[in-house]
């Protein structure tokens, strides 16, 4: 039975699941009805982190156009450009065993392609979420509903894995952000350009 989790609440994953190393962590969305002309494209973006919060290089940056991060151990399986069907919209795997010791934290991100410019944001959004899967059993281990506390922000910080004394934990964030994929790039480091 998965851990469901609310928005600032953190809580163990291989602590409580010994032995754990392959998860999926599957992302998820409906876009509301709306008459703006244009499709809705969200992405899930993975950052890597080294302790100070920041990407140490372009590679650490995990999406669509650069599927492979952490010498292989984070794998983003590809773009699902209208969000349609049920379950999971897109997919991460990640070896929490191979993921370099100079990684900390792994942060999952989802932004609105060209939201701006399209005039969209997470307020039409609904049903987003956030859930951890064993690799192996295909059992949910830990899901977060993030609700719909958003109105006009275009990227959101889902949620992120962390090391914590030699073991991985999973905290829900929910953060909102103006200015889409851009500013959160460059919160983590990357040089925008």
């Amino acid at each position: 039975m998965a851990v469901s989790l609310s928005k600032g609440q953190k809580v163990d994953l291989t602590k409580t699941n010994p032995g754990l190393s392959k998860v999926i962590v599957g992302l998820g969305w409906d876009v509301n009805k709306y008459d703006g002309g244009n499709d809705f494209d969200l992405d899930s973006s993975v950052f890597l982190l080294g302790d100070n919060g920041k990407v140490i290089s372009d590679s650490d940056f995990v999406f669509y156009n650069n599927t492979n991060g952490g010498n292989g151990s984070v794998v983003h399986t590809g773009d699902n450009r209208t969000g349609d069907g049920d379950g999971d919209d897109e997919q991460v795997k990640i070896n929490l065993a191979n993921v370099p010791s100079n990684i900390q934290r792994i942060s999952f991100t989802i932004t609105i392609h060209e939201g701006e410019a399209r005039n969209q944001n997470f307020g039409q959004v609904s049903n987003a979420y956030a859930r951890i899967i064993s690799e192996d059993t295909g059992e949910e281990l830990i899901r977060y509903d993030l609700g719909e506390d958003f109105s006009i922000e275009t990227a959101l910080v889902v949620g992120e894995l962390y090391r914590h004394n030699g073991e991985w934990k999973f905290s829900a964030i929910g953060s909102g952000y103006q200015g889409g994929l851009a500013a959160l790039a460059k919160d983590f480091g990357l040089q925008v350009g």
